[in-house]
């Protein structure tokens, strides 16, 4: 789980020569009865130049906004263009794997549908993906709570992602990443990311709201979880921003402590029991560290039989493509996992319905352990 080394999460789920794929690769149809809808803004914060490229004077980021949709009508999103899986794979060298492959990824969400719902009838949840990680990889959790009425939006944190290709055809790469061994790299990402989530916060619910559907999204009930650097920044943007009002880890380091003071709002842990081991020194440290000051609701889940990558689109998807990426249980089972347990605590702390997942283990779920 330490962010510099399992945080590239694509590199360690595609590292095995591949078999042959049997299937086009696919993510699983979400488990809500609403169909999905999906939109990419691009915005611009021009209130600040980027921090990982000074020359650029602005902030430009792109967002893949999920919601539950009138129509499943139309064509699907992509799940990458050619470039992106080309730069996202090229780094492996997998003999066997075509670099284009993450761009034939089918999707379940229809691009620009008409959205439903009421005004502010709608939960939103903020995803935020791992260092070095595109947005793509959050789109099977972000389709499967869009399709239980959560508006949901999944950043890309530009340049600290092999790519990120915005309208007008230019594409940015990983400035970040030449950078990310030099002190103090964390405390820069978590105030980056933290100001990103309230800058798309406030584009999204704010006075002048950037997306056409945006007076369905209730602005009291805002979520956010994200995986690896964007599970651990998400306590950093819970501290910057109280519109955020319950978060989920999964699966990150948190390598900026939260402060004595404490965070008080609803969290969940999510990591991979196959990595810790109580009483010795183990990847999940800094959640020791920090489970003190998390002074609200809180729960500590772990899951056997998973890898850092399980948690992710890219377990299902090495799956698909043949490639062992060392779990021992299949990515289709992790992903339920995860879909079930982020599903469950945003149903209790956004919409406020009672969960019994989250109470206590569940024959269901025999996977999940519960280590606070």
């Amino acid at each position: 789980m330490r962010t510099l080394v399992v945080a590239t999460a694509l590199g360690l789920a595609l590292s095995a020569t591949p078999a042959a794929a049997s299937t086009t690769p696919h993510l699983p149809r979400p488990t809500g009865s609403q169909p999905v809808g999906v939109t990419s803004l691009s915005l611009v914060d021009t209130s600040r130049p980027d921090p990982w490229v000074p020359s650029v004077p602005y902030r430009e980021l792109m967002v893949s906004v999920f919601y539950p949709a009138a129509s499943a009508h139309g064509p699907t999103k992509p799940y990458m263009t050619p470039l992106e899986s080309e730069r996202n794979l090229e780094r492996e060298g997998i003999p066997g794997l075509s670099l284009d492959a993450l761009s034939t990824v089918r999707t379940n969400a229809v691009v620009d549908a008409p959205a439903a719902g009421r005004r502010h009838s709608l939960p939103m949840v903020v995803l935020s993906p791992g260092w070095t990680q595109p947005r793509a990889v959050l789109s099977g959790l972000a389709e499967d709570l869009a399709s239980h009425g959560y508006v949901v939006t999944v950043i890309d944190h530009t340049y600290e992602n092999r790519a990120t290709t915005f309208p007008d055809g230019h594409v940015t790469d990983c400035a970040a990443c030449d950078v990310d061994d030099q002190p103090g790299i964390w405390e820069k990402v978590a105030a980056t990311r933290s100001a990103d989530t309230s800058f798309v916060l406030d584009e999204l619910i704010g006075p002048h709201p950037k997306w056409r559907g945006s007076a369905l999204i209730d602005p009291q009930r805002v979520g956010m979880a994200g995986h690896s650097a964007g599970g651990a920044n998400t306590l950093q943007a819970m501290l910057a921003d109280p519109r955020v009002r319950a978060g989920i880890d999964i699966d990150g380091s948190t390598h900026v402590p939260l402060p004595a003071s404490g965070l008080s709002r609803p969290v969940l842990f999510l990591g991979s029991m196959d990595n810790y081991t109580p009483g010795t020194p183990n990847p999940y440290d800094d959640w020791e560290t920090d489970w003190p000051n998390l002074t609200g609701w809180k729960r500590w889940l772990m899951v056997s039989g998973t890898v850092h990558s399980s948690f992710t689109d890219l377990g299902v998807l090495a799956d698909q493509l043949g490639v062992d990426i060392g779990a021992s249980i299949e990515g289709t089972r992790a992903l339920a996992i995860t879909r079930a347990y982020v599903g469950a605590f945003f149903e209790q702390h956004l919409r406020c319905r009672p969960q019994p997942l989250l109470a206590a283990p569940s024959p269901a779920f025999p996977e999940v352990s519960f280590i606070r």
